[in-house]
This record gives structure tokens, sequence and C-alpha cells, in this order.
């Protein structure tokens, strides 16, 4: 559906919603005729499927339906549209278009036609539908000309604002012409992109004959009787010699030579107008070349200004299109069906560049290895070649042809024709043979064709498990090694060949067996009865795994160097002739056919030991102690063969007293506990091994010694107060030592009590504790032996009382809050930790912070003070409540408020210069201060309605410098702290000065005659028109006198006796207009030439002219100020350094 501008959706029509969508071209039937309905971008075919569900077809698309009848099938139209059928190569094409629709020259103007508003549709077209995924069958594809879609720069077009409608269709003709007769280089330039109804917009077809999405510059003339030409369309003629001149032009377009009016701007490329997805090109040049382009394609480009970094909007996009190619190589032919003499081949259509294909070219070589030869040209994807020899091989390549050429040729496929079955092969026979595998090889059957190649399967029966032969191997080769076999078993075997044709008869079977195996190795030796002192009864198992034969001797050796003890059939041995107690390994391998076998594990035994002797005379270890005696002793002196593994230890109160077991263990020194202090008692020791307990030694007697005191009972604990208890217990027994210290240990924690009381009382009162809070409590008693043991822990619990003071009262910052401060100079926001609620919960805090009634606050650890007095300093505290009572206050916490924004100093002019300002404000230092003092702004006017900020800092002083002399600047200043920032202040006016004349060069003084002289210096410029006067002064030693003022730039002095030390200097000074004179720095100074000597004293005359030349020193020249003040430093750094020295040694040192 072809419009000039985008409409809205079709909607879905009874008409539409009745025509089942047909997804192929059904077969080459006469009556039957192929029609496309095209969908425009933007716009939705809907339309009902044979199995009822409606489909939407969303543009752009083509949606091809068949005939049965070959009559036009009615179209439903909706107001407003109408109907045209262009036929193109035998296809219709149906379009609904806008009534004010412009067509295409190359279409024909549409029939006559009356389509009725219903009709039912034909019953021949809702039957036999199938699908196929995306492309039409292959053999129906060269009968289909390319679909004519839009493109997106169309879409652009149509939804971006252009000329109007009139002047598109005016100037699409005269496009349509340039684009055919140009050549490979295409002027571009920056006029809007032409309409898309101009020509046929390329777009990737559904077909599947262009596979890379490439669309068609001009579409084939479509053949048919001459119709009837469209209102301000050309002729059919015109369009055709355009369409020739375009391929008589190269035939693939590879390069684009694109010149722009304007140099130095980036050139974008693109392939899609929608998405403006552009490849840039940057470069100073006016025109370019853009190669590797695809035929047949539409490329969208467009032009920016830059400049450096900056970028320009972009021009307008323009379009251009490539011209068609020959066809892309066709992929390699395939062989769907073969046979001994045909092979029957298809193809797949390449892309076309853009021209439709209209033949296939396919050759083969005969089958010879010779030169290829043709064998099919024609419109047909599917071939079948007749005739051929059986087994033989043929090479296929196939190339496309459309109206620009021939492209190139696929990559050869190579095929075999069928043949004849092998024989069958010759029973194989055995190569080697091992205990799990087995080597077989084979001969080639007879019979065989030269080049004929062959492969083998093996195939193999075990015995007994009735499953028949299995194939073990499948390949080329004469031999094969079957592995993963059983050991000394018996396998059946046969070999069949088989070819591309088919498989022989299998051989004849044979049997072969593999070789056993060496036994396994026989089972752990074991002992068989008692152990005795001097002989061992051995015996073992037989191995699990004979390896497939039986074992015929077994061996025996011992550890003595493994000597051998035994060899024979038999499973048991008794070894005689051994030493009491004592270790001895014993290990057993076997023999058979197979060979020898691994070793046995090796078997760990001792002979039996005996019982030890007595052990040696109980002795004391150290000092008795009241409640146990440490004792020693020796091992027995004969142990019986075996190691001591144990002693046990009697007692008894006395001698004829029962005996009781207080140690056993290995170690030969223990402890007698849990004595009675000052008790004697009876002690024996006795020794075990192997064989068993040994005698009791002699009996021996120790007394203790006497004890601490016992523990004390738990103490009785009575509570005061919240904060006190007393805590009292009773005396224990002494243990023969009077009682004369009690220690008293205290805490919150069992495990963590700490001594709290130490001294005679049975008693003691515990202050300072916490309410609500439960503590524990024990007793030592100590007497002159020591310290008895603690006595059960005692508990108690404090009642609760009122919370404890509250802890961390602080200020917080607004950043700290969730909300904002109201005013932060009448506000204070402050938190504070939570404290101890003394066993009763905390139910809210009371705030004091002046004269005022405290604030009572809920449950809360923050809270913020309102209406306050700004820069006022406040002590706040803080106490808690809770069901017992008020706790106390906290610590006082000093706040102090935000001051109010300050106000703007007084701006005053401290020095003003020609060229700066020297401004001042307020009573502060010159430099800054902290940084969090007040901040100043100070602002310079720099327009009639616009103010620039010179200065921003602490500092009280600003030096503004560059500035114009004798101009009038306009400031003001503002000042900013914590609390915010202040207004502006009003503006002050104040005038840079005028600058004085530069300091003058030391004038020149000329001897005219004898008491007469000349002086002259330099002149200077007027100063912004305002005269120039000069002063000549003459320095008498520490006098001055003024010689001359006025404007001349000389001066002649005469009737003069001048002295040595006279000097002359002038400076100049400005005049300006309101009568003030700006004088200027003072000329160095010049000596006064003497006069000339008289004849008669030459010497004095050549002194003094020795003199005025500078030759002789001067004695009488007075000292300078500079040189006075250099003399003045140098003398006081001498006596700085003669300080620091006397310091550094008198002093320091």
């Amino acid at each position: 559906m072809m419009t000039d501008q985008p409409h809205p959706p079709l909607e879905a029509t009874p008409m539409l919603s009745e025509v089942p969508l047909v997804q192929h071209m059904l077969n080459g039937d006469s009556m039957q005729q192929m029609i496309l309905v095209q969908v425009n971008p933007g716009e939705t075919f809907t339309i009902r499927t044979e199995d009822g569900q409606v489909r939407c077809i969303t543009g752009p698309a083509h949606v091809p339906m068949v005939s049965p009848n070959g009559t036009m099938p009615p179209i439903y139209v909706p107001p407003g549209y109408m109907s045209q059928v262009v036929e193109e190569n035998g296809v219709r094409k149906v379009m609904v278009l806008p009534q004010t629709t412009e067509f295409h020259p190359s279409m024909p103007p549409p029939p006559p036609l009356h389509v009725p508003q219903y009709l039912p549709p034909h019953p021949a077209m809702l039957h036999q539908h199938h699908m196929y995924p995306r492309e039409m069958p292959p053999h129906f594809m060269h009968q289909l000309p390319p679909p004519q879609m839009y493109s997106e720069q169309g879409e652009s077009c149509h939804s971006a604002s252009g000329p109007p409608r009139e002047d598109r269709a005016s100037k699409s003709q005269d496009h349509l012409h340039r684009r055919l007769a140009a050549s490979s280089s295409v002027r571009i330039t920056r006029s809007p992109p032409p309409s898309p109804l101009k020509g046929p917009s390329p777009a990737p077809p559904n077909n599947g004959q262009n596979g890379q999405n490439k669309g068609l510059v001009t579409p084939a003339a479509s053949p048919g009787p001459t119709k009837q030409k469209a209102p301000g369309a050309p002729s059919p003629s015109d369009t055709e010699n355009d369409v020739q001149c375009a391929r008589n032009l190269s035939p693939v377009v590879s390069q684009c030579s694109i010149a722009m009016t304007d140099s130095g701007y980036p050139v974008l490329l693109s392939l899609s107008s929608s998405l403006m997805t552009f490849s840039s090109h940057r470069g100073l040049e006016t025109t370019f070349t853009v190669e590797d382009l695809r035929p047949a394609t539409a490329y969208y480009i467009k032009v920016c200004a830059s400049c450096g970094s900056v970028k320009g909007p972009s021009s307008e996009v323009a379009d251009f299109t490539t011209m068609c190619a020959p066809p892309e190589a066709p992929a390699p032919p395939r062989v769907i069906l073969h046979s001994k003499s045909t092979l029957v081949l298809q193809w797949k259509a390449p892309n076309d560049n853009g021209s439709k294909i209209t033949g296939y070219l396919l050759e083969f070589d005969e089958g010879k290895q010779s030169a290829f030869k043709e064998v099919y040209f024609g419109h047909a994807k599917q071939y079948k070649i007749v005739k051929l020899t059986p087994s033989t091989n043929y090479a296929f390549r196939i190339a496309a042809k459309n109206d620009i050429g021939m492209s190139a040729f696929s990559e050869v496929m190579t095929c075999c024709t069928a043949g004849s079955a092998p024989q069958p092969p010759a029973p194989p026979r055995l190569s080697a043979s091992g205990v799990s595998w087995l080597t077989l090889e084979w001969n080639i059957p007879g019979g065989l064709t030269a080049g004929d190649t062959l492969t083998y399967t093996l195939e193999m029966e075990e015995e007994g498990t009735g499953y028949g032969f299995k194939p073990k191997y499948n390949g080329e080769e004469l031999s094969c090694t079957l592995k993963g076999l059983r050991r000394s078993t018996s396998y059946r075997f046969r070999v069949l060949a088989a070819n591309a044709e088919g498989r022989s008869q299998p051989s004849v079977p044979v049997e072969f067996s593999t070789t056993p195996d060496k036994p396994g190795a026989p089972g752990r030796p074991a002992l068989r009865g008692r152990v005795q002192p001097r002989c061992l009864h051995t015996v073992w198992d037989a191995p699990k795994d004979d390896g497939g034969s039986p074992v015929t001797q077994y061996v025996l050796e011992m550890d003595n160097g493994w000597e051998v003890v035994y060899s024979g059939p038999l499973r048991e041995h008794v070894c005689d002739s051994l030493k009491p107690g004592t270790w001895y390994n014993l290990r057993v391998y076997c023999q058979s056919a197979g060979g020898q076998s691994q070793a046995s594990e090796s078997l760990t035994v001792q002979t039996a030991p005996v019982p030890p002797g007595p052990c040696q005379a109980l002795q004391l270890a150290g000092k008795a102690r009241p409640r146990d005696i440490p004792l020693t002793w020796g091992p027995p002196l004969e142990d019986g063969g075996a190691p001591v593994s144990q002693y046990i230890v009697e007692m008894s109160d006395s001698t004829q007293g029962p005996h009781r077991t207080f140690y056993q263990g290995l170690e030969t020194d223990c402890s007698a506990c849990q004595l009675v202090p000052g008790h004697k008692y009876c002690f024996w020791v006795k020794a075990a091994n192997q064989a068993g307990w040994g005698p009791l030694s002699e009996m021996y007697e120790f007394s203790t010694a006497p004890g601490p005191p016992e523990p004390c009972g738990p103490p009785q604990l009575a509570v005061k107060t919240p904060t006190c208890v007393l805590a009292s217990w009773e005396i224990p027994a002494c243990n023969g030592a009077e009682v004369f210290e009690f220690r008293m240990e205290w805490g919150a924690a069992e495990g963590t009590l700490t001594l709290t009381y130490c001294g005679p009382a049975p008693g003691y009162e515990a202050r300072n504790l916490l309410p609500a809070t439960a503590y524990y409590c024990r007793v030592q008693a100590v007497n002159s032996v020591g310290a008895g043991p603690f006595g059960d822990v005692a508990m108690v619990t404090t009642p609760p009382s009122v919370p404890a003071a509250v802890r961390s009262v602080a200020v917080v910052g607004e950043d700290a809050l969730a909300e904002s401060l109201a005013g932060p100079a009448s506000c204070l926001a402050l938190r504070w930790e939570e404290p101890c609620s003394h066993g009763a919960e905390i139910i809210g805090y009371n705030i004091d912070f002046g004269e005022q009634v405290p604030i009572s606050v809920g449950k809360t650890n923050h809270y913020i003070l309102e209406n306050l007095q700004p820069d006022t300093t406040y002590r706040v505290r803080v106490q808690a409540i809770n069901g017992i009572g008020v706790g106390p206050f906290s610590a006082s916490l000093k706040a102090r408020t935000r001051p109010l924004p300050p106000e703007p100093p007084t701006l005053e002019c401290a020095a003003a210069g020609p060229q700066s300002l020297k401004l001042k404000w307020g009573d502060g230092p010159s430099r800054g201060q902290l940084s969090g003092a007040t901040q100043y702004c100070l602002h310079m006017q720099a327009s009639a309605d616009r103010l620039v900020c010179i200065y921003s800092g602490p500092c009280h002083t600003f030096k503004v410098q560059r500035l114009s002399e004798a101009t009038v600047y306009q400031f003001s200043i503002q000042a900013h702290n914590e609390a915010g920032v202040g207004p502006l202040s009003p503006l002050y006016s104040f005038s840079t000065s005028r600058s004085p004349p530069p300091q003058l060069k030391a004038p020149r003084v000329d001897q005219l005659e004898s008491n007469h002289y000349e002086v002259t210096w330099e002149a200077l410029q007027s100063m912004r028109g305002d005269p120039i006067v000069y002063t000549l002064q003459l320095q008498r030693g520490r006098e001055l006198e003024q010689l001359y003022r006025g404007p001349a730039s000389s001066y002649k002095w005469h009737g003069v006796v001048p002295v040595c030390d006279w000097r002359l200097r002038v400076c100049a000074g400005r005049r300006c207009p309101d009568g003030v004179e700006l004088w200027g720095p003072y000329s160095p100074s010049i000596a006064l030439p003497g006069p000339e000597p008289p004849a008669a004293s030459e010497s004095v005359a050549g002194s003094r002219a020795t003199s005025r030349d500078g030759v002789a020193p001067r004695k009488d020249r007075a000292i300078t100020d500079e040189q006075f003040a250099l003399l003045l430093l140098l003398g006081f750094a001498i006596v700085a350094i003669l300080f620091a020295v006397l310091i550094q040694y008198f002093v320091i040192k």
C-alpha cells in the first residue's frame, strides 16, 4: 500500500478478515494466479487464517495470496482510499492508496475495475495452506520479481516537515532521470531529501533473493500490454530508456565521489534514515571517495560544520543509490538423490545485487578430471543428471546470471554415483595376545576395482553371554587391537567389508583366547590359638584372584632379612625357637602358571611375656602437705619380657584396714590427695605388663602436715538501700590453726569477682552499688597455715532506682538531622545518649536551658530548642525520668546560637594612587584570620546593572590594581559568616589620583664663558593635555636654592662664582586644570664645574682640573642619605653578630 504520507492503519474489514493468509505458492497450475498485497510502513493488514486465528501483519511487508481461478478477488477499500492493481512479470499487486496518491512512472495505471463493497471469498482460496519459513519454495524463486518497499529515508521524510507535495511530485521525475544517468560519482547538495514517491526504495525482500538485505535501484520493466499513462508520470518508453542507460554503465558501483560546497566539515554516512546511525568521515577536503559500498543500496548522507571542538548543526539528509551488479557467487549445489546412473542436484538463489536473476548455469567434469562442461542453463533450482557411470566421482559447480552479467562460479562440489557391495573377506588371524587384549589381522577381499575405498567391521562373540556377535571395530585399517577383555577367556571373531554401496557377508568365525594373569596376593597371615612364649602357629587364606590358573606353592617369610621359613602347598605353619616377648613380622606370597604374586600384608606379632617382679621401695617425692602426700618409686628390676604398662598404688588408714586404690597409671610418681591433715597412712605399689600384675611391694607409712581452714559457708546478704548491702558469714573449722583473717570477693558477674574486704570481722557493708543490679559474693578464711578455699557464692539483687545522669549531651549540626531547622539563629539541635535506667524503663526527659521552667519531652534522644535569642550562650542540662522518679541532671553544656547575618561594613578609601585604590572597611587586621571569622566580598561596578566580585576573604583591606588615573569607580561590599550572607552595601564612589611626571635624567651643565653657565635637561610631553613645568635647584651642602621655575628645558646662569661642592638637580611638574601642580622626583644631582685657572698658578689649576675630572679623591664631599643608611645597617649587623657570639660562648656553653 503506497501512500504519499503516513495514514492510520487500515481497519479489519469483513472481507480482509475472511481471506486466509497463504504462506507460499501452491504449484505451477496455470489456472491459479499469484497476488501480492503490499503493506506500507506504519500500516497493519489484518487477515484470518484457515484455523480461525486473526493475524495482524505490520508493514512494510508483502502478503502473497493465490487466486485459484485466475481472477482478481474483490478487496474492500475503506473510505478515502482507492485500490490500484499493478502487474509485473505476470504477478499482480493490489495496493490500497489514498485518492490523491501519485504513482511511480514505471507503474502502469490501474485498469478500470468495479470493486463491490463486499463479496464472499472464493472457496478455492481456503484449502491446502502450508508453512514455509521466511522464504518462498526454491522452485518458485525465479518467478517472483523483487518486491517494491519503502526505504527508511521515505519514512523519515513523511514524519519530518518538508516541501509541499506538489513540489515533490514535480521533482520526482527529474530526480529519477538524474539517478539513472549518473556514473560512479554522485553529486550531493544540501537540498532536502526527495520524496519516496520519486522511485522505488530498496528494502530486504522476504523471498530470500537478497541475502544481505540489499534493495534494488530500479526494478525491471514489467512485460504486458500497454496501459494508460498516469497523470503527471513519464511514458513507459522513457522509463525503459533510463533503465537501459543505467544498465550500460559499470555493473558494480564500488566508489562514490561526493563533493561539498564547504570545506573542513565532517561527513556522516548511513544505511538507514530512521535510525540515523551514521559512520563518520572527517577531513578538510571538499570531496572524498566512499569505497566498499553495496550494489543497489540506498545510502543517506549529511554534513555539519566544525571548528575545533565546536560543532555546528547538521544539514538535511541527502540520499543516493548505488548501481546494480552481477549476482554474488552461489553456494555449492547439494545432492538430494543419487543412484548408479543419475544424480539429482539442488541449489539456492544467491544475492541478486539489485537485478533479478534470469538463469543458472550448471557445469560438471564428466568424471574424467577434464575441463568443466555445461550441463544445464535455466530458471529452475533443481536438475537431474542421467546416463552416468556407476561408482564414479563427478565435480559440479554453478553460477547465476542477471541482466547485468554472470556471477562467479561456486565452490566445486564432488559426489559419486552408486556401485556394488564388496565380497566377503577371509577370516581374521591372531597377531598377538595378552591378559586383557588380542591383536587381529585380516586381508583385503578380492574383486575390487581401482580407487574403491573399503571400511571393515570386526565383530566379536563372547562365550556364555548369549548376545551373539557385536561390532568392536569399524574403520579402514587391516588390523585391530581389542582391549578390556577378560583373562584366560575364549572369544569368537568375524570380519565384514563395506563400501558406499553396502556391506559384504561376514567371514567364517574363528576363536581365540586371552592368556592367564598372575595370581593376587594371599591373605594376611593370622595366628591360630594362643600366643606362646617360644612358638607361633600361623595360617593364611588363598588369594581371591588366582589369575585364571591354580596356585602351586606358598612361601612364608620372616623379617630377619625376610628369611624364608616355609615353602609348600599348605596354608599353615608353626614357627618355633622364638624369644619370649619379642616382636616378629611375617608375610606370604604364592606362585602359579601365570607367575609370582605380590607379597601379602605383613603380620606383626609378639611372643607371650611373663608378669613383672615387685617394684622398688616407695619414697616421699617432697615435703608432705596437709591434704596430700607426694610419692615416688622405681620400676621393677625384672619386667617379665614386656615393658611395664601401668602401676597401681594402694593406701589404707592402718595396717589392718582395707586397701583402696588412689592411683593407676604409667608414671612412677603420684600424690595421695584429699587426706586429713596430721594423719598417718600406709602405702603399697605393684606393676603390670601384658602378662598380668606383679606382687605388691613392702608397706610404707607417711603422715600429712597441718592444713588451712575449711571453706566458709555462703554469706548472708541484707539489702539496706538500692546502693548499700550488708554481708555477714560464720567462722568455719580451723583445722588445727586459729582463723585470724577473712577475705570477701564482690562483683556484678559471677566469673569476675574482685577482692573487696580483708579483715578479722565476720561481716562487711558494701556501698555505692548500682540499683537493679545482681551482685555476687564469696568469703575465704585464713589461718597460720594458709588461706582456705572460698565458700559458696551468694547472690543479691538491688532494688530499682531513679535513672542515672544523662551523658554525652551535644549540639548537632543541621546536616545530622532528618529535618531542617526553622531558623539556624534561633534554634539549637540537641542529642544525648540514653542513660542507665536502673531497673525502671525511662519514660521521658527534662531539658533545662535557663531560668525558665524545664521542658519535658518524650522518650527520645534528640530535641530542637526553638525561639531562642540569636548569638546567645545557653547552659543546657538534661535529666531522665522513669517510674521511680527523676534522675540527676547531666553536666552543663554551653551552647551558643548562631548570630544573624552580618551587616555590610562602611567602605573607605585608605589610599588613592594613579592606578590603584586601597580600600578599607571595618576594624580588623589587614590579613586573614581563622576560617570561622567573617568573610567579606568586595564588588566593583562593571556596568550600569552588573557588579563583579574582585575580592572574597577575611581581610579588612584590599588594593585594587590596574586602574585608570583620574577616574571615578563605584564599589559595594557585603559580609557573610556561618549565619549566612548579609545584604549588599550602597555604592561607594572613589576616584584615582593623577600621576606625577617621571624622574628626569641628571641635567647637563655647559660653561660658556667665565662665570657663565648653561643648564639643559630633557623635555617631557604633556600628560593627558596637562602642561609640564620644571624646577631647577642648587645644592650648597645642606642648603637648597631654587634657580628656575617654568616650562623651558634650559637655563642660563650669569655672574656666579661656583664652589667645589655646589650641585644642580631638576624635577618636572604636572599643572592640572584646577591649578594644582604634581611634582615628580628630582633627578640625580650633578656637580657644577669650576672656573678656568689663571696662567700663573698652573700647578693649582692642574690640581683643580684633576679634581674636576674626577681623578683625585674628593675629601670634602658630603655623605648621602643612602650611604648613611647603609653604614647604619652594617653597624647593627656587626653588633648583632657580636652579641650572638657572646651568648653562644658564655650562656649556652
